[in-house]
């Protein structure tokens, strides 16, 4: 039985939105390396930045966005001291949750990827609600380009 192909390593200039960080050398471990649990904290940063940014207009009045899933693929190790670019694209929106690729890259290389979905919910009573056509519009500059996106 032949092994399933490996999907294409990700390419920075396919995430659309895009922003620089810093490693900071809380972010180690007793390994020296940075701890798998931060991950979450880089992507966390660029999804809840784009999310929020009033310019971009992605959370309807009275709505809010909750994370639901998180899957974070670990490349390489990450050191302090050191720069991280972090991408996003998205690929997929649904009736209530958007799914985002996500990267974070370290001196050209990948050093982890995840997939995120967000379920857009009711601020007073907590549930599932439909995105608005005028949000799913403005998601559109976001999609994921390139290969990986699929």
């Amino acid at each position: 039985m032949n092994a399933p192909a490996r999907a294409p390593a990700p390419v920075l200039d396919d995430y659309p939105y895009r922003l620089s960080d810093n490693v900071r050398f809380a972010d180690l471990d007793p390994n020296n390396h940075v701890n798998n649990a931060v991950y979450s904290s880089y992507f966390e940063t660029s999804r809840v930045l784009l999310m929020r940014d009033p310019a971009c207009g992605l959370i309807a009045p009275g709505q809010s966005w909750v994370l639901a899933r998180l899957d974070i693929h670990f490349r390489a190790e990450l050191h302090w001291p050191g720069k991280i670019e972090l991408g996003l694209g998205v690929t997929k929106i649904g009736r209530t949750s958007v799914t985002y690729s996500q990267v974070v890259f370290s001196e050209g290389k990948c050093m982890a990827s995840a997939i995120a979905t967000t379920v857009m919910v009711g601020l007073t009573n907590r549930q599932p609600t439909p995105i608005p056509p005028d949000v799913v519009d403005r998601f559109q500059p976001w999609m994921l380009r390139g290969l990986n996106a699929q």
